[in-house]
Parts: C-alpha cells; sequence; structure tokens
C-alpha cells in the first residue's frame, strides 16, 4: 500500500476484526479475565480513540493505554524549573506548543508568558537555534522532551551549535528512554498485560532489537506498531496469534518504516552528546533508573542545568488528580474522580488532559462524554453498595 487512505480502508478493517473475533473465541477457552494488551504510545491511543478502534473489538480484548507521551509523564517539579528558567532576564525560553499549557505548582509556561517571559513555541530545536545565532545578547533555552524519537534532533542542533560557535544556545534536557520504562511496567507487582504494542517511531531510530527483552526474559509478545487504523488492527492480531501459537517474539508489522537495526546516523549523533542518568522523576511512575539522559561533559556548554540555576525540587501531583494511576494502566482516564467535570482540555488538571496525545485528551475527545460519566457514576454506586 502506497497511499494513506489505503490504509483506512473499512473492507480490510472489517476482514482483520473477524480474524481478532476468530482468534480471541479461540483464546477465551483458557481465560478468565480480558486479554489485556497495551499501547505504550500516545500516539496509538488518538489512533485507536479517533477511528473508534476499542469499539470493533471484541469484549474478551481490552486496551491499556501507556505512558507513552512525553508531555505527560514530566513532573510538576520539572514544569517549576521550566518557569523558573523562562522569568530569568535576558532569557528566550522556547518549547513545542504541548509543554505550553501543562500546569506546574505554580503556573504553567503560558501563564509565565502572560506574565511577561519570553517564551516562544517553536516546531523544531533548529528554530531555537535560529533564534540565538539572530539575538545574540540573549540567552536561548530550547525545552528538550521527548523520547529517542527526538533525540537525534536535538543532538544534531547541538553538534551544529558548536560547528557554528553559537554559545548563546542551550538546552533544559528531560529528553526519556523506552526500555527502562517498559521494565519498570513489567515489574510492577499488579501487572497483567498479555502484549505490547510498541511505538513506531521510537522503533524508527533504535530499531527492533531493544525490545528483545520484553520477549526473551518476560516472554511477553511485542509488536511494533504503526499509526493508521489498518496499522493497530494488524498489530492486534499479530499478537493474538502469537498467544494462540505460545510464542512470544517481537515482530515488525511497521516494516515500512523501521529498519531492524534502526537509524544509525541518529544513533550516531544521540550517543555522541547525550548519556544516561542515573534515574530519571516521571509524573505516577516515581523514579526509574536510566530512564533519562543528559547532556555529556563535552557539551556541558549547551546544558541550561550547569549554566543556570535550577530550583529541581519535587512536587507532588493534586490529590485529586490520579494522572498516575492512568499512566501504570491501573484505571482508565474516565474512572478519575476529577475526569470530565474539574478536569477538561479546557481547564486541565494534570498532563494527560493537556497533551494532544494524552489518555485523557483522547476519551474527552473522542469518546461519549455522558457514557463515560455514567459509567463512572456506577462503578462509584456499586463500589459504595459493596462497602
Amino acid at each position: 500500500m502506497k497511499y494513506v487512505d489505503e490504509f483506512r480502508d473499512p473492507d480490510k478493517a472489517r476482514a482483520l476484526v473477524h480474524e481478532i473475533e476468530s482468534l480471541a473465541q479461540q483464546l477465551d477457552i483458557t481465560r478468565q479475565r480480558p486479554l489485556q494488551l497495551m499501547e505504550f504510545c500516545g500516539g496509538h491511543t488518538h489512533t485507536i480513540f479517533r477511528y473508534g478502534i476499542e469499539q470493533m473489538l471484541p469484549d474478551s480484548i481490552e486496551l491499556v493505554h501507556g505512558p507513552g507521551c512525553p508531555v505527560c509523564v514530566l513532573p510538576m517539579g520539572r514544569v517549576d524549573d521550566c518557569v523558573a528558567l523562562a522569568e530569568r532576564p535576558n532569557v528566550i525560553f522556547t518549547t513545542f506548543g504541548d509543554a505550553m499549557r501543562v500546569p506546574g505548582s505554580r503556573k504553567s509556561l503560558l501563564q509565565a508568558k502572560a506574565d511577561g517571559a519570553d517564551i516562544r513555541m517553536v516546531y523544531s530545536p533548529l528554530d531555537a537555534l535560529d533564534l540565538a545565532n539572530n539575538n545574540p545578547d540573549k540567552e536561548v533555552i530550547f525545552f528538550a522532551l521527548g523520547f529517542e524519537t527526538t533525540m537525534p534532533s536535538t543532538a544534531l542542533t547541538v553538534l551544529q551549535a558548536e560547528q557554528d560557535n553559537i554559545n548563546n544556545f542551550s538546552l533544559f534536557c528531560n529528553h526519556i528512554t523506552t526500555v527502562p520504562t517498559i521494565k519498570a511496567i513489567l515489574d510492577s507487582p499488579d501487572m497483567q498485560i498479555d502484549g505490547f504494542l510498541a511505538p513506531g517511531h521510537v522503533s524508527m531510530v533504535v530499531g527492533e532489537r531493544p525490545f528483545d527483552f520484553v520477549a526473551e526474559t518476560y516472554e511477553k509478545p511485542i509488536v511494533v506498531t504503526g499509526f493508521e487504523p489498518l496499522d493497530i488492527l494488524q498489530s492486534i492480531w499479530m499478537l493474538l496469534k502469537q498467544l494462540k501459537e505460545n510464542r512470544h517474539d517481537v515482530e515488525n508489522q511497521y516494516a515500512r518504516i523501521v529498519p531492524a537495526d534502526g537509524n544509525a546516523a541518529g544513533l550516531d549523533a544521540l550517543s555522541k552528546v547525550f548519556e544516561l542518568r542515573e534515574f530519571f522523576e516521571w509524573r505516577g511512575l516515581g523514579s526509574i533508573d536510566h530512564s533519562g539522559v543528559k547532556m555529556r561533559d563535552d557539551y556541558a556548554q549547551y546544558d541550561a542545568e550547569r549554566k543556570f540555576s535550577v530550583p529541581n525540587l519535587k512536587i507532588a501531583d493534586p490529590k485529586s488528580c490520579q494522572c498516575g494511576e492512568v499512566l501504570k494502566g491501573t484505571i482508565r482516564p474516565w474512572e478519575c474522580k476529577v475526569f470530565g467535570t474539574q478536569c477538561t482540555t479546557e481547564t486541565p488538571m494534570g498532563a494527560l488532559m493537556v497533551s494532544t496525545e494524552g489518555a485523557c485528551a483522547a476519551y474527552y475527545n473522542f469518546g461519549n462524554l455522558d457514557e463515560l460519566l455514567n459509567k463512572r457514576n456506577q462503578k462509584s454506586q456499586l463500589s459504595a453498595a459493596s462497602a
């Protein structure tokens, strides 16, 4: 297939759903609970809801939404650090648009901009480097975030800054890594995931091999997955086929984009500029070893955390906000006490409602809000009655 419409063909979708139903019926013979498949990436979550994929699946299959949204897992303290950097004199703070509205303990970047801080949305780190080149009397800081997908572009920008001798440019580095996060989920004592849809964009950079441990050590099937509706459905079918055959392999549904060994040039750039942190704090998941990167000593002059004073405080989320439970897959977004009432896309309390890849935003924008709130109320009434 060559064109996007072909990946949204209703007839092919119906055929895949029929095959999924057939496999699910065979698997149900030995299963006392729904089959739980986790899509790690927020882009997958939005495809699932935008095209109603969850409603197409049999009741015996349950999709669990993972923590694969880098904006969503950003702890509140790091947002406060962004605001502190942005409010420094003679600083131009640059960021992708998704991060502008994520709440900190005092304010968001958007509120800091309204209060007078020079904060600008950019489409790439190179835009921020251009600002630094054109404003030599200002310090330009780029809010670097994202999984391995965006790391190479950030690393190449730092290498470009070094080559052009631009010294008023730096990163506030919040890049995070995929593999330790999946491992943390698999090590969770209440983990019931039967298979994984691996993130396609991350895999485009790192390849298939980093996910071998999921199949080899944890004996769970995993499929590298694209982002169109037929990609998702085919990957679910591939996972069910593995489970039926008692296999646990790494398979690549997204082979049209993802090479087995990843992108050599991108991996080389990020290995030159970044090294693993000892640990990194995640919203809702806590501290995960080696789950983030920092600037190597050779590039310390481009590291905003070394160049400027950063508060680096740990701030707990509001108690009423249950982003952490959603990120771990222990509750659905609609089960959160404030979903759809106090927390909406217009008045978000948590990052999962802010980001375009957030699970809560997907449910809110593409789900039936009245039906979801009724389900929450019914569940609450049943819990109260049983207590």
